[in-house]
């Protein structure tokens, strides 16, 4: 495996501000359908376009310049409007915009206000339908003051231009709409803006938005997160399944990213575009063999990253479970089977323990960045738990002889992880990353002298290059893997904390040790996320809490488009740093699964809410099945017995949940719950 794979050429530095994805003050609010994705661009300050529409082909992926509304010498400028009076001539200023998330009739939608020559002026861009490569942009002038004005609109994309001319007595107000649309000529896809009519919102669209779930907080900062994740990971996907791992960034795509985003797309009811992505990642991700694929690539055994397979059957159970559609595993039986039984060879097999080994580690370093033969925690955890889940998916079609060994498997796995005298992942109380296949903690890494990688990161630094902590580490805890309260669990916690603030200020976890960092020093939002989820599955509100403030306060935080990670870094050879969909993921898994707390299961359900300190309360209404779990979720008072209400029946509240079977239809619920503490037990 060469480290050039992921250099890129493509360098900011020559044409427009416009170029870079990082610009100060940046926010980009990403609307789409699988045939169009657009993103509005607004920068508070800097040189960047402050209102900026890109269009994109969701099936092409690509750096921020070649978005098909993109000017070569302009960049973003012809997408911004600009209006011209008797005046002068006006258009947003950085300071003066404001921009938000808003419902129109039931869909996402971005409104954008700034003010010019005593006009005010409201644009709001939404997709109106599901299935057309179109985008509406409603843009209301409104004269402030008390005469009359001659005013000329002014807008366009590359190659073209609009001018709208009109008067405007005082006090009035005119609406223009605008529509763009991706053409096709010759093969060659563009992008034409034209003045319409109001677009018609497609009954199709209203009932894809109604039937998502919703969950609304007593706090504007998870409003504004959920809203985020539920709008913006639709609009990343291609109608196809095509989604790239971080948009504007790597231009690849990966099995356990996908698997990822499946699962926020079932938590947040969006059922068949993540069908549609699962289908894919069998049809086209799954080899005969049953390996998977990476970056876009397919490996040697030996650099195979073996929790991909893991992930994916976990995946896959996800979708079931929630949907009822056990046609899918039928359909796919195949290679379902490969991929269950692929890190079962014996070439992965490590013999003295039965883990499983090989010389990839869950971040993708290797041999050039010193990654020994051995035995890696996130390979045992989540082929262990993918296992579990293949085999719970061939009991629905009575494939008995495979659940049995791959349970079986499962069972074993977990108990040399975590158990093994000598090759077990557990070192002085705490989960550790890695062990060699001679049963030494592969603590350190050493890169190779010709490995390419660009000098001046910290992996080339002098001194040690830890490997330990990692934050991967948190995963068997968020998903209940081992006892979340356990002291396992609370040491593990204990040495994360070493990945906060490491190099930086101002918060955020690194996803390692910034030792044996190939990059540049600086905090993850998704790996933060994972570490947020164990602390709340630990019982600790404070951490949580302090996980998303910081992400509260980050560049992109207010369109809640969150980049892969916040640091400077060496462009070229490396690409610009993009936005990344799994951040979306870990949200909605967040709000879902560990706040209001639906684990849907064979053959009941169980509801485990939690509260924040500090929340007293929040509402949700999930889609589950073929009915609607509608939840109302208060803190128990002094005088309040915890508990559930459900067709007036009480039942006793406990830290594992209720458990109901499946309803016929629409089911309401009340829960009083106690807060979570601000620390954990342990």
């Amino acid at each position: 495996m060469e480290v050039e794979e992921h250099f890129y050429q493509d360098n900011p530095r020559f044409g427009p501000a416009d170029a870079w994805t990082t610009l100060p003050g940046v926010n980009y609010y990403f609307l789409g359908n699988g045939f169009i994705q657009a993103a509005v661009q607004v920068c508070s300050q800097g040189p960047g376009t402050p209102v900026g529409l890109l269009i994109m082909d969701p099936e092409k992926f690509g750096p921020k310049s070649r978005a098909l509304s993109f000017d070569p010498a302009a960049g973003l400028r012809p997408t911004q409007i600009t209006l011209k009076t008797d005046k002068g001539s006006y258009s947003p200023q950085p300071k003066h915009v404001r921009a938000e998330w808003i419902k129109k009739e039931g869909l996402p939608a971005v409104r954008v206000k700034w003010r010019g020559g005593g006009l005010f002026i409201s644009e709001i861009f939404f997709c109106p339908d599901r299935s057309r490569a179109r985008i509406g942009r409603e843009v209301k002038i409104k004269n402030r003051g008390r005469k009359r004005l001659k005013a000329g609109l002014c807008v366009g994309a590359p190659g073209q231009e609009i001018v709208d001319r009109f008067d405007l007595s005082g006090g009035k107000e005119k609406t223009v709409f605008l529509e763009y649309k991706i053409t096709s000529r010759q093969g060659f896809r563009s992008v034409k803006v034209t003045r319409s009519c109001p677009p018609r919102i497609s009954q199709a669209a209203r009932l894809y938005w109604q039937q998502t779930a919703r969950v609304e907080f007593p706090s504007s900062l998870l409003d504004d997160f959920y809203r985020a994740g539920l709008f913006e990971l639709q609009a990343s996907i291609a109608a196809s399944g095509k989604l790239d791992g971080s948009i504007w960034q790597y231009n690849r795509e990966w099995t356990r990213d996908q698997a990822m985003v499946s699962i926020g797309l079932v938590l947040s009811g969006q059922f068949d575009l993540a069908r549609r992505l699962l289908e894919r990642l069998l049809d086209q991700f799954v080899t005969e063999a049953g390996d998977t694929i990476d970056s876009s690539e397919r490996r040697p055994l030996e650099e195979c990253e073996l929790d991909q397979n893991g992930a994916l059957l976990f995946a896959l159970e996800t979708y079931v479970v929630w949907t009822d559609d056990r046609g899918l595993v039928s359909k796919y039986w195949r290679k379902i089977k490969a991929a269950a039984q692929f890190p079962l060879k014996k070439a992965f097999r490590h013999r003295p323990s039965g883990l499983l080994h090989n010389r990839r580690e869950f971040w993708e370093r290797h041999s050039a960045h010193g990654i020994e033969d051995g035995i890696e925690l996130a390979h045992q955890f989540w082929v262990s738990m993918g296992l579990s889940s293949a085999s719970r998916l061939a009991l629905l079609l009575k494939k008995e002889k495979e659940a049995k060994r791959w349970e079986s498997a499962a069972r074993k796995i977990k108990k040399a992880m975590l158990a093994d005298k000598k090759f077990r992942l557990i070192q002085n109380g705490h989960l550790i990353k890695r062990r060699t296949v001679r049963g030494e903690i592969q603590d350190q890494v050493k890169p190779l002298p010709a490995s390419g990688l660009p000098a001046g990161v910290p992996l080339f630094e002098k001194g040690r290059h830890l490997l330990n902590p990692d934050s991967s580490a948190a995963l068997p805890i968020a998903w209940g893997f081992i006892p979340p309260q356990s002291r396992l669990a609370g040491r593990t916690l204990g040495q994360l904390e070493r990945l906060w603030n490491q190099r930086w200020r101002g918060g955020g976890y690194g996803r390692y040790h910034v030792s044996s960092e190939p990059d540049s020093p600086g905090p993850w939002p998704f790996p933060s996320l994972f570490i947020a989820r164990a602390y709340l599955e630990a019982g600790d509100s404070a951490k949580v809490w302090r996980v998303l403030r910081w992400l509260g306060q980050t560049p992109g935080s207010k369109a809640g488009t969150w980049f892969e990670f916040y640091g400077p870094r060496p462009i070229p050879p490396y690409p610009q740093i993009g936005i990344v969909p799994w951040n979306w993921v870990e949200l909605l898994i967040l709000f879902i699964h560990h706040l209001v707390g639906l684990r849907p299961e064979w053959p009941s359900f169980r509801l485990r809410p939690r509260l924040l300190s500090g929340l007293p309360g929040f509402k949700a209404s999930l889609r589950l099945r073929r009915f609607r779990l509608n939840i109302t979720v208060e803190k128990a008072g002094r005088k309040d017995k915890p508990g559930f209400l459900v067709n007036g029946q009480f039942f006793p509240y406990t830290e594992e949940g209720l458990r109901l079977p499946y309803p016929p239809g629409e089911l309401s619920l009340k829960a009083w719950v106690p807060p979570l503490c601000g620390k954990g037990k342990n």
